[in-house]
């Protein structure tokens, strides 16, 4: 039976809890309001398999019915965008706090935003013993072209710089980026974006995946180095559609150690514990790159709520042990 394609009915929904008794397990329902797309990558089957095996049921939640008439549910687990959902799902959490909503929406819009994503971690001047963690230097352009030479020469950003869309909205659009080599080639992006500069990492980021209190990275190709010479002969910007997608793995490629060795794990849950307290999440990736030469230094370049986690690897045993970490001190109130 899939469970995660339509509301149960009741006779069903009766004969699935039934099921969970049989086996010893409490049942919990995770209500979810997912795209198409997100769904898809997400809902996978062996991931239910072992979330159903596990006493986890995954419902549909039907947008065009009330959320309050739907459930009752123990998580409600969401990722759509507008207004209407943000204060649907917000007025949700206000009247049934027992249930645990995966995350708050106003702590999403957070990220939604590129220059506000990366205040947080600014602000953190994070330094220990393991490194030190920042963000680039940025500027954000809301309009007019024709002034962001001038305006990137009077902030004192230097060349290359990296153009990204201002807001995330999901869109490939949105995470469409640009390397600018000269001020001429300002005024041919689009604003509003913001402009970091870039900083030469080696050619490899590292995708750190938070589910909860779980940490997991990964490796992803990146964009090159650019030296001083080529930053004079190379004119105009170069378009990327997407950076460091699951097709761009560098898992199981020969790398130099020095550029393929994973940050010190203490310093990784260190900030991530730092991060999911100022953000007020706990399902985000952070996109970390390591200053090239260096061995410690390093920048967080993007911050995403609930990224892809299908191409986690080992997704479905981390993602099931989270939900099961929630309901393991609390018990759905009977309606």
């Amino acid at each position: 039976m899939r469970v995660n394609a339509e509301i149960l009915s009741e006779g069903e929904e009766e004969e699935e809890t039934k099921k969970g008794k049989d086996v010893g397990l409490q049942k919990m329902v995770v209500g979810y309001a997912l795209t198409s797309k997100k769904k898809n990558s997400f809902l996978q089957p062996k991931f239910e398999a072992l979330a159903r095996n596990k006493g986890i049921f995954f419902v549909a939640i039907d947008s065009n019915k009330p959320l309050a008439d739907q459930g009752p549910f123990d998580v409600v687990l969401h990722k759509l965008l507008g207004k209407e959902w943000t204060e649907i799902i917000e007025e949700y959490r206000q009247k049934h706090p027992e249930v645990t909503v995966l995350d708050p929406p106003d702590a999403i819009e957070h990220l939604q935003n590129r220059q506000s994503m990366l205040e947080d971690v600014a602000e953190l001047n994070f330094c220990d013993g393991n490194g030190k963690v920042g963000t680039p230097k940025q500027l954000v352009i809301e309009k007019d072209p024709q002034s962001i030479a001038h305006a990137v020469e009077v902030a004192g950003l230097k060349l290359p710089l990296v153009a990204k869309p201002l807001v995330v909205d999901g869109s490939a659009k949105s995470h469409e980026l640009f390397l600018a080599y000269d001020q001429n080639s300002l005024s041919e992006l689009e604003p509003p974006l913001v402009l970091q500069e870039f900083i030469n990492h080696g050619g490899l980021l590292f995708k750190i995946y938070i589910v909860g209190e779980a940490i997991k990275v990964v490796r992803r190709f990146s964009l090159p180095n650019v030296s001083e010479q080529e930053l004079l002969k190379v004119g105009g910007f170069l378009r990327f559609p997407r950076v460091s997608c699951a097709a761009a793995s560098a898992e199981d490629a020969e790398l130099d150690p020095g550029i393929a060795e994973l940050p010190p794990r203490p310093l990784l849950e260190k900030l991530a514990k730092e991060l999911r307290s100022r953000l007020g999440l706990r399902l985000f990736n952070i996109d970390m790159i390591r200053e090239h030469g260096t061995r410690d230094t390093y920048y967080v370049i993007d911050i995403n709520y609930f990224p892809g986690y299908g191409k986690m690897p080992d997704y479905e045993n981390i993602f099931t042990d989270f939900l099961l970490s929630l309901g393991r001190h609390k018990k759905r109130p009977t309606t």
